[in-house]
This record gives structure tokens, sequence and C-alpha cells, in this order.
């Protein structure tokens, strides 16, 4: 029966023609949930990703890359439309693209539409919290696993102190699951490793048919909580590796409402609603299972890269691995993201194109997942649609060390009731030396400033958006800004 219901599905969704070579580069663009660079090719000396960093060994790694809004679906939303979430008003996780854009063409919509066959395995659109899926883009249904990562604590791992606080806003309620679990169960038992096979499966029937590209989207969803990896993963690391962070406090004269309130930490099990998140001991075991997830997926990362190669497809393939946005891990005293600070905008960028060089290539420019639309299209060749507000990397590609932006933008809107109604939305500059939040709107009567410099001050634990220098340098970034906006800080012209 299993058989059975394999070829079934392969029936719907091998796709008709796949490029082995020809005109057209196949793409192939993984998605990771919740993924800062906690990698090896990004320095970390901890972490175990051994497949990333093989990609990044033959690609360009973007050491300044910026997610537009540290929120799933409004940062998707952003890098599957093209355009920024201040033109697309989507700030939350229920809001689905269309309905406000219904003009829009997204990514793989186009290439659907100029001859390639669009396909999506596992999280691409964020289709949880009353979103849902984009059937438009894609020329197959998205492929979906229907199981999750539930599964019974292992008996070393007792659960902690049930703790009931009701369903979270976004309609998530985990107050009877555990924030982390370490199962003796195969890779396939989770969610990563059935998108994985899914995957891996495709290409293999794919590679047979040579008649048209393909551009494969695969999301894979650690490491989202709660932390779920088999144990085999948890055995890599050992605790005494991991250490609380440096910038463990809110920042030193930032406004409260700067930071979040753990809101999606505290839905699980034995995470106390209020006051501290948790204690030493549960944070080291929380970053713990954020590396054993890294490396899990990093693991399915691999097993795909392995099937593009023995496939043969790998040199009509690009190659573009990213995150959705940053992750607190205590930093700033706090967890998840749902901030406008540097550890939760700041992802990994990873572009491997067909015939690049045997050696990793890195680039400090500022780039932004807003620019992987025209890159793809401009990398293809393909016409890309109007009202796209990024800018194509492909020159950086080719020349990483070219002047570039000025500046990434990312931006945040929540309510703040303590000071009012209304949403309070904040816009983050991060150029090559300092990082510009500006809040405005809804209960402030007055703008509310951050900055911080991050020659001195990398880790951003004190705002010194009130001091003399700061307010210079605020004064500079607002009229740069009042004079053109984002397209101020664009590349130079005549590039």
């Amino acid at each position: 029966m299993r058989n059975l219901w394999l070829l079934s599905f392969l029936a719907v969704w091998v796709p008709a023609g796949w490029s082995r070579a020809g005109d057209k580069p196949n793409v192939l663009f993984i998605g990771v949930d919740d993924l800062r660079p906690v990698l090896g090719c990004y320095g970390d000396k901890t972490v175990l990703s051994p497949h990333i960093d093989k990609l990044a060994a033959s690609g360009v790694r973007f050491d300044r890359a910026y997610c537009q809004f540290a929120l799933c679906n409004p940062s998707r939303a952003s890098l599957l439309s093209g355009r920024r979430p201040t033109t697309l008003k989507i700030h939350t996780l229920a809001q689905f693209v269309r309905d406000k854009a219904p003009d829009v063409v997204t990514l793989p919509q186009m290439f659907k539409e100029q001859g390639y066959e669009a396909l999506s395995f596992g999280k691409i659109f964020h289709t949880t919290n009353g979103n849902h899926e984009d059937t438009q883009s894609w020329s197959r249904p998205a492929w979906h696993s229907m199981k999750d990562d539930k599964v019974k604590a292992p008996a070393a791992n007792p659960p902690a102190v049930p703790k009931k606080v009701g369903p979270a806003k976004d309609g998530a309620d985990h107050s009877d699951d555990e924030p982390t679990e370490s199962p003796e169960v195969a890779d396939n038992a989770l969610l990563d490793g059935q998108i994985a096979d899914k995957v891996v499966e495709a290409l293999r029937q794919g590679a047979l048919n040579k008649s048209q590209p393909f551009f494969m989207a695969v999301g894979f969803h650690k490491p989202h909580m709660p932390f779920v990896a088999p144990k085999k993963y948890w055995d890599l690391y050992r605790p005494e590796q991991f250490r609380l962070p440096a910038n463990g406090s809110h920042p030193k004269d930032a406004p409260d409402f700067a930071g979040n309130d753990a809101s999606e930490l505290r839905r699980y099990k034995g995470i106390p609603a209020t006051g501290p998140a948790v204690s030493a001991e549960k944070a080291v075991r929380l970053i713990h299972g954020y590396h054993a997830c890294v490396s899990y997926t990093d693991a399915q990362v691999g097993r795909v890269l392995q099937a593009l190669d023995a496939n043969g497809l790998r040199d009509n393939t690009i190659v573009v691995l990213w995150g959705d946005h940053g992750y607190h891990l205590g930093e700033q005293g706090t967890w998840n993201k749902r901030t406008n600070w540097e550890v939760a905008t700041r992802v990994p960028l990873i572009i491997r194109k067909p015939g690049a060089p045997p050696a990793r290539v890195d680039s400090k420019a500022l780039v932004e997942l807003v620019d992987l639309y025209p890159t793809l299209a401009e990398l293809c060749g393909l016409k890309a649609p109007d009202k796209l507000e990024g800018t194509s990397l492909a020159p950086l590609l080719a020349n990483p060390d070219q002047p570039w932006k000025e500046a990434a933008f990312s931006n945040y809107v929540k309510k703040i009731p303590e000071l009012g109604e209304g949403n309070v939305t904040g816009i983050a500059t991060r150029t090559a030396t300092h990082r510009w939040v500006r809040w405005s709107g809804g209960p402030l009567k007055e703008p509310v400033d951050e900055l911080y410099d991050h020659t001195n001050d990398p880790q951003e634990t004190v705002n010194i958006a009130g001091t003399e220098a700061g307010r210079r340098v605020i004064a500079q970034l607002s009229e740069k800004w009042s004079k053109g906006g984002y397209a101020a800080f664009g590349p130079p012209r005549g590039r």
C-alpha cells in the first residue's frame, strides 16, 4: 500500500519535463525557518553544519544580509512578492499576500508563467495561523506533510510542570508541548526528514526528463520551535559547550517596547507566562536544542544537494539558501524573533551559480531578502514584473567587493497597549557602521529613536540615540532619507 501511495504521489508531483541542460538554468530555492547565521561558514565555532558549509564553499556567502520583517509571514510575503512590508502592509501571521496585493506576480509564479515547472515542498508561504497556500504560484499543488513534530518526551527528559496560558493571539497554543525534545527516531519520522524524502525522490524522477527547467522551492521547518530533533543530533553536542549570551540584558537606554515579551517561548509547557522566561539551566538546554535542530536541518539540506549532484543537475542549477529572519537565544534579554535588532534581522544567504569557482567567495555588501526576486529574474533571463523594490545581486556575484547599498532596511509593527491605542511602526536602517531604528505612529506623540554603534558595540548593548554623537548620526541619516527614502541608500548609479 505504501509503494502504491508513493507512485500515486509521484504521478501528481513529477513535472512534465526538467532541464538537465539547456538555455535556462534550474533553480533550487531552499528556505530555512528561524535560521540565524549559526553556521560554520559564518564563523560559528560550535555548530556542526557541514552540508551548508560545503554549499557556501562553492558559492557566494553574504555576510550582511537582512530580512525585511522579523516574523515568518511578513518576511516571506516580502521575499516572494519582491515588495517591502511597508508597501504590502503585511505585518501579522494571518494576512494573505493576495488580499493585500491582488495584482502581485509572486516569484514562483513568474517562473511558472515563463516556462518553468514551479514546485513547492514544505514551508515556503506561511500557511498556518489562519493563512493559506497560494495556489497561483505553483505548477502542481504545494506539498505539505500531514504530520507534525509532536512526540512523546523520552524518559531521560521528564516533562516540566504543566502550564496553561490559553491560546496565543495568533491561535497557536503549545501549553501541553515540551519546548525541547530529543526522540530516538529516524530523520524522516519528523517533518524535515519527510520533506527531504519527497525532494530527493522528485529530483531522481525528474532528472529523467530534459525538456523544461524547474524552480523548486524547499522549505525546512527547523530550527523553528519546538526544538525537536532526533537524538543523534542532540548527541553531537554537550551542554557544557553552551554559554548564555554576553548581551543578555535589554539594551541600556533603549525603550522598553523595543524588545518582545518572548511570547512564542512562553506558550510551551513549563515556561512561565510572566517574569524571566527561563532559568540559566533551561536557557542552556534551549540553546542546545536550537543547535541540534540546525544540525538536523543541515543534514536534510545535504541530502537534497547530494541528490542534485547524483542526478547530474548541479551544472545547470542555481542554488539559493536563505533564512527568513534571525532569532534571539537570550540576547537582549529575550527569545525568538519579533524585534528590529541585529540578531532578529540578520540572516544567512548563500547563492551558488553554475560554473562558480570552487572556492567560497564572501561579500560584505549590505543586501536584503527583497533583492532575491530581481536577482533570480536576471540570472535566469526572465522578464521581471513591475513594482519590484529590491535590487538584483547579480553584479555582486560577479564582483562581490564593488560599491553597493549604503543601508539595508527592516521594520516591525506592534501595539503598545500601556501607551495607548494604534500600531507603532519601527523602521530599522542598518548601515555599515550603525543601526538606527525610528519608532513612530499610534500612541507615540513624537518619534522615538534607537541608535547602535556597530564599530564599538556590535552586540547592541547601549542605545546612543540621546548622545551628541548619536544625534549627529541620526540627523545625517534622516536628511538622506528625506531626499529619497529607500532609494537614497541604493547601489551607485551606473554600476
